[in-house]
């Protein structure tokens, strides 16, 4: 609250603004627990690195029709991809200390009404992610699995280099993590100001378009039904897109009216 002194108001205590060197010093600090984080989700997902290989990562190959078959072509192959993966797999479970970490940063440059939503945002991000990733896994992989295993002539068969499957499964499940992240990425150029609900539903068929393009892109074959299936979450996602940024910009303008 502001305070009088001698009927003189007094404007509201205002925090001390960062030099250069204060905001490197934070950002240092914020990089170490970050790799803190990683190393411990690392050492964690180590233990438990044929769970996350056989049990999670080979399980589409092994459950495709018919099953793919996976060769090593290196003396050290399995090696480093066991510490690859662990590796990754250690990053995505820390990632919302990673988050929280970034947001920490940005923290200071924020008003103070909009640092309450520190835990909001590191849930809903996180949440977004791995529900991306989620779909790419049980939804997209599968069916691009299944097709590839069971297309082509009968006298071939299908033996896949290691580092090929894997990489194709990791960059599924990635790829799809991010697409998932829509929602935030609306939520922040709201905030700043550069896009608007009456903008996205100006351009809702345009939108439309793109998805399709994009589901067609993704989803393996002429199969139409695949395409259908990955279409309506990305245009579940531009929905709650829009409702996201209504309701940000009005809250930024009902702040902005209280503040005149």
């Amino acid at each position: 609250m502001s305070e009088r002194v001698h009927d003189i108001e007094l404007p509201e205590q205002t925090p001390r603004e960062m030099s250069f060197w204060d905001h490197l010093e934070e950002l240092r600090s914020r990089l170490i627990w970050s790799l803190v984080g990683i190393a411990i989700g690392t050492a964690v997902c180590a233990f438990f690195s044929d769970a996350i290989v056989n049990g999670f990562l080979l399980a589409p190959a092994i459950h495709a029709v018919p099953p793919l078959k996976i060769q090593n072509l290196k003396p050290y192959g399995q090696l480093m991809l066991y510490m690859e993966l662990v590796f990754i797999a250690g990053a995505l479970v820390s990632l919302p200390n990673t988050i929280y970490q970034i947001w920490k940063f940005v923290q200071p440059a924020l008003y103070p009404n909009e640092r309450r939503y520190v835990f909001s945002i590191v849930f809903f991000s996180s949440f977004f992610f791995f529900l991306g990733g989620a779909f790419g896994y049980y939804v997209l992989i599968p069916n691009a699995l299944s097709f590839f295993s069971g297309f082509g002539s009968q006298y071939i068969q299908n033996i896949i280099d290691l580092q090929a499957y894997f990489g194709f499964v990791t960059g599924m499940i990635l790829a799809c993590a991010v697409v998932f992240e829509l929602p935030m990425l609306s939520f922040f150029l709201a905030k700043i100001g550069i896009i608007n609900a009456e903008f996205l539903k100006k351009y809702r068929r345009h939108a439309v378009i793109v998805i399709l393009l994009v589901a067609a892109a993704i989803t393996p074959g002429p199969d139409i039904a695949s395409q259908i299936m990955v279409a309506i979450p990305l245009y579940l996602l531009y929905e709650v897109s829009i409702i996201v940024v209504k309701v940000t910009r009005s809250k930024k303008r009902k702040r902005e009216e209280a503040s005149e």
